[in-house]
C-alpha cells in the first residue's frame, strides 16, 4: 500500500457468508453505499464501476478487481472521476477482509494512496459511515430472516 492509509472495522452479527453476500451484491450494495450502483462480475481483472450521485451530481468510479476469496477477502482499485481517473494519485487500492469473530464477522477495510493525513481521515470517516450502514443492512435482513 501507498500513500497514507485509511481504515475502519466493524463486527458485524451475522455469518461470513451473509456479509459477503452483501459486499457483492448490487442491490444490497446500493443500500448501504450512498446509493451507488456497482457494475463487475467479481472476476480478477474485471472492471468495475460505481455510478451515482453525490451532492446533486451525477458520478461513475472506475477500478479493477485485483483478488477475490470468496467470504474472507476481495481487492479492487477505485478511481473517483471527480479527481481526474487518469491519474495515477487519484487511484486508490481497497482491501475488505472478512474474519470470524466469537460468533460474528469482523470486517476492515482499507484504502491506500491518500495524498495526506486529512484526505486519509477524510476516507476513514467515510468508510465509517458505509460500515455502520452495512452493519444496519446485514443485521436488519438476518433478524428478518
Amino acid at each position: 500500500m501507498t500513500g497514507k492509509v485509511a481504515s475502519a472495522e466493524t463486527d458485524i452479527d451475522a455469518p461470513r457468508s451473509e456479509v459477503w453476500r452483501a459486499l457483492t451484491d448490487p442491490d444490497e450494495i446500493e443500500k448501504y453505499m450512498f446509493g451507488s450502483r456497482v457494475e463487475t462480475d467479481w472476476k480478477p481483472g474485471s472492471p468495475i464501476t460505481w455510478k451515482g450521485e453525490y451532492e446533486g451530481k451525477a458520478y461513475e468510479d472506475t477500478g479493477e478487481i485485483l483478488e477475490v476469496e470468496p467470504e474472507r477477502r476481495l481487492k479492487l482499485t477505485h478511481s473517483s472521476a471527480s479527481s481526474g481517473a487518469a491519474a495515477p494519485e487519484s487511484v486508490h487500492t481497497l482491501v475488505y477482509a472478512l474474519e470470524d469473530n466469537d460468533g460474528m464477522t469482523h470486517v476492515s477495510v482499507s484504502q491506500d494512496n491518500n495524498a495526506n493525513d486529512e484526505a486519509a481521515q477524510h476516507s476513514q470517516a467515510n468508510w465509517e459511515r458505509m460500515l455502520s450502514a452495512l452493519k444496519e443492512v446485514v443485521e436488519g435482513r438476518s433478524r428478518r430472516a
